[in-house]
């Protein structure tokens, strides 16, 4: 990658993270998991609108951590808003990777990868009460599994690197 491709995708990484894609809460919650990285701290939080067809009509997310988390976990959320879980569950670790765009050292994939994790989790995580007809919402659940999801893809690799700065 070039020297002005590397630019480019850091502009990109930090324009997410200064003005990330539905930060916040989701109103009307279905789904909802939250993990973190041991090794830095970063933490994610993605809550989802899971319709009966299967297709995300909202989905938000929150944390704190690096520019390459969160960043990671806005350009995640802006790829699927409104898509279908099964294109969720065909997104591969090296799709993330891939449209993230930078290249990133091993540890800090992890960092990237956080969301797309979470993500996998979340739409096999309904929101407590979602059994009940009219159930809404997220507010104070705190949606962590005990297992990985189902289906993991395979660890990636990867060199290069690592945007420098803040981030």
């Amino acid at each position: 990658m070039s020297t002005g491709e590397e630019e480019l995708y850091l502009e990109h990484v930090l324009a997410h993270y200064e003005e990330p894609y539905h930060r916040g809460r989701c109103a009307r919650c279905t789904h909802v998991h939250e993990d973190l990285n041991p090794l830095c701290g970063d933490r994610i939080r993605m809550e989802l609108q899971v319709d009966d067809q299967g297709t995300m009509k909202e989905i938000w997310f929150d944390g704190d951590g690096c520019c390459i988390s969160q960043a990671a976990a806005s350009m995640l959320v802006e790829r699927f808003d409104g898509k279908h879980i099964d294109e969720v569950k065909k997104f591969t670790a090296a799709d993330m990777l891939a449209m993230f765009g930078a290249r990133l050292t091993p540890n800090r994939q992890k960092c990237a990868l956080l969301s797309w994790r979470v993500l996998q989790a979340a739409i096999y995580s309904p929101a407590e009460g979602q059994s009940r007809p009219g159930a809404q919402g997220c507010a104070g659940q705190q949606g962590q599994a005990t297992h990985p999801p189902t289906g993991s893809a395979p660890s990636p690799t990867g060199s290069g690197p690592t945007p420098s700065g803040s981030c």
